[in-house]
């Protein structure tokens, strides 16, 4: 599990061919401790969940298979990636709890300053609509975010988030525009709600 607050900014390196997938290598910068991590420990990277398979200084690598690429957006490529590691019980949850499992790929919209801070509009894809709900949260990359408003359109919901310069300081939000892709995960307290609707809809109100 993780908490959305990205704890550094790394670098993918060196993208290898693995199959119908990739191994990345990506280096890190001296505040994230590598040292504490070890082979076999989980880092969320872009949001996704992935498994430490190398260290090497300052360095460390990740197979992503073929399933996980279908699934998101950024791992296979050159660039800048937020990273988080995984919380320990009895970590502070500053931000909300994530899975780094990625629930779909949005479309930024629109991304601006306005006044001190800056507006990311995006397009959420139709399956995720449900869940997204105004002054609710959802990972954006990785980072957790409020929702300050939704708009349900036939093609998927609007949702628009405002950054607070810090955020975009510390995050690869920064670099966001117009028609790129993001990784996106709901609220898991959202995914169990609807869980339970849906089968107090079938079973009937006995089932509780």
């Amino acid at each position: 599990m993780f908490t959305g607050i990205i704890q550094a900014i790394g670098k993918v390196r060196e993208p290898e061919k693995l199959g119908n997938g990739v191994r990345l290598t990506i280096t890190t910068p001296e505040e994230f401790h590598l040292e504490e991590v070890h082979v076999g420990d989980s880092i969320a990277v872009n949001g996704a969940c992935m498994t430490v398979t190398k260290i090497n200084g300052r360095d460390f690598q990740i197979d992503v298979s073929a399933e996980s690429l279908s699934k998101t957006t950024g791992l296979d490529t050159f660039g800048e990636v937020n990273l988080e590691k995984a919380m320990r019980l009895g970590d502070r949850v500053d931000g909300h709890l994530v899975s780094g499992h990625v629930d779909g790929v949005g479309s930024v919209e629109s991304f601006e300053k306005v006044a001190e801070s800056y507006k990311l509009v995006i397009r959420a894809p139709l399956k995720l609509s449900p869940y997204l709900a105004y002054k609710g949260s959802v990972a954006v990359n990785g980072v957790s975010l409020t929702i300050n408003s939704v708009e349900d359109t036939a093609m998927g919901a609007l949702i628009s988030i405002n950054l607070i310069p810090h955020t975009i300081e510390v995050t690869t939000l920064k670099h966001l525009k117009a028609q790129d892709w993001v990784n996106l995960e709901i609220d898991t307290l959202a995914r169990y709600i609807e869980r339970m609707v849906s089968l107090r809809d079938k079973e009937g109100d006995d089932l509780f």
